[in-house]
């Protein structure tokens, strides 16, 4: 007989998704086993902002995930504006070129609200997301689409209310237990695991394996063979335990590579961050509030469209962009008319300050008359009339060749900052292939009998970019999925 019925290899949000998920259907004996220790558990979950994307037709809706909302953000309810499956599912075939996988991403959607109410009644608090989302103008806080609900305490709260959750539940979880392989019976059905603990390698049986231990972000040597140069050289915005154990330990039996391989989430970071994640800054270091400014090359040239779109739609991809650029910096410029709109993560670092544009370029490891050229073009085609950060204001540039498309404010208002950002990599796009029971299907396009995958590890949902938010949702909807497939199997 198997020693467990379920065993999930991750610890992160999709895994414990999975584990709590499994025995609420059924499964007496399920085992987590973590890679990392009890000290730095936890995956990426643990440095996420904790944010959810998820639709609803009705703002009333979200009460029952923060039903004291009024008490801690006034006008909420008047404020957020609803958001139906069908705009959550036009902004995410907008932002992944129409590549996202049809059946896994109307899966996600669908199930987005009914998954983290589930979230929420686990044992999970919510909170409206506040310092991560809104901008406050005046006294009237405006909130974008989608995304405006979160974990209370973020990230850290989030995975530190799971792993409370699974102890309640009485769910074993062993720490420093790597996966090396998976095992298979004579007909192919996965049985079980190997594992490296303390002891060696151990076998343990189970009547199912839900895989849930993340991408490769955190294996240079396949950044450098999937994502190219000068992805190796990459910070990694998470956990250092992400190094595409799970996916090789799938395609080694057999499974489908699936989605967007070279592709991965990669956010505009403070350049001196770490380079893996911070256990207390967790993602602290990000830098998103570039829209409102302008952003330069280490050659003094504009390379993005700062206002494409608002910055939950391109931050995504935009550290990637970053990254590439000569020696993989760039630098945020603002002046003081829009520093009280710049996010409260700015705050973990100092920026390069100067009366004039002239002063604050001469302390940038930059080409200074370059710089000072662009800045000065920009402030040309720019002008200050009708901005409007809550909204798309077609604030535009006139004749530039690269034209800010939105909130196009002139760099006219001293004191002058700067802030050195690089590109962190967050999370890969590429995976396996699944079906909507999570179930891993194998190159013949047949299900892997025994094998399930959730989290970062499932491919096909996003392409070159991603909606801020959907992360940890799709985490919650396909572990929660698999593990209630895994307890049946």
């Amino acid at each position: 007989m198997p020693e467990y019925d379920v065993i999930v290899v991750g610890a992160g949000n999709a895994a414990c998704a999975a584990a709590v998920s499994a025995r609420e259907q059924g499964a007496k004996r399920v085992l987590v086993l973590e890679k990392a220790s009890e000290a730095m558990r936890g995956g990426n979950t643990h440095y996420s902002g904790g944010l959810f994307r998820i639709a609803f037709d009705r703002t009333e809706e979200l009460l029952p995930l923060v039903p004291d909302v009024e008490r801690k953000a006034p006008g909420f309810l008047k404020g957020v504006p609803p958001y139906p499956a069908a705009e959550f599912a036009r902004d995410l075939k907008r932002v992944t070129g129409n590549r996202t996988d049809p059946e896994l991403s109307t899966l996600l959607i669908d199930r987005s609200f009914a998954t983290i109410l589930w979230v929420k009644r686990q044992g999970v608090p919510m909170e409206a997301a506040v310092s991560l989302s809104a901008i406050k103008i005046g006294n009237e806080i405006k909130w974008p689409t989608g995304a405006v609900i979160r974990a209370e305490h973020e990230g850290v709260g989030l995975s530190q209310h799971w792993f409370a959750i699974l102890e309640k539940q009485g769910i074993e979880i062993r720490y420093e237990a790597a996966v090396a392989r998976l095992i298979q019976d004579k007909k192919g059905r996965v049985t079980g695991v190997i594992a490296d603990g303390s002891d060696g390698y151990t076998e343990i049986s189970a009547k199912a394996v839900v895989l849930g231990c993340g991408g490769f972000e955190a294996n240079p040597e396949w950044r450098a063979r999937y994502l190219g140069r000068p992805w190796d050289h990459a910070k990694v915005r998470g956990t250092p335990h992400n190094t595409g154990d799970g996916l090789r330990m799938a395609i080694d039996i057999g499974a489908l590579p699936y989605g967007h391989w070279t592709g991965c989430h990669s956010t505009p970071i403070n350049a001196e961050a770490p380079a893996y994640g911070d256990r207390k800054l967790t993602d602290k270091t990000n830098r998103l509030s570039y829209p409102f400014g302008v952003l330069v090359n280490g050659q003094g040239r504009r390379f993005f469209d700062e206002g494409e779109d608002f910055q939950w739609y391109t931050y995504a991809k935009l550290g990637g962009i970053i990254l590439n650029q000569p020696g993989g910096v760039a630098y945020q410029f603002f002046d003081s008319k829009v520093l009280h709109l710049l996010e409260g993560r700015y705050k973990t670092s100092q920026p390069v300050k100067g009366e004039t544009l002239t002063e604050v370029v001469a302390q940038l490891n930059v080409d200074r008359s370059a710089c000072l050229r662009t800045l000065a073009e920009y402030n040309d085609a720019a002008r200050n009339d009708g901005f409007d950060p809550t909204v798309l204001d077609h604030l535009v540039t006139k004749e530039l060749a690269l034209p800010k498309s939105n909130w196009a404010l002139r760099l006219d208002k001293p004191p002058f900052v700067a802030y050195p950002v690089t590109g962190g990599i967050t999370f890969t796009f590429g995976g396996v292939r699944i079906d909507s029971t999570g179930r891993v299907i194998n190159v013949a396009g047949k299900p892997i009998a025994g094998l399930f995958a959730c989290g970062e590890m499932v491919g096909g949902l996003f392409h070159n970019n991603y909606p801020g938010g959907t992360g940890l949702v799709s985490g919650a909807v396909f572990g929660k999925i698999a593990g209630a497939a895994a307890a049946a199997a």
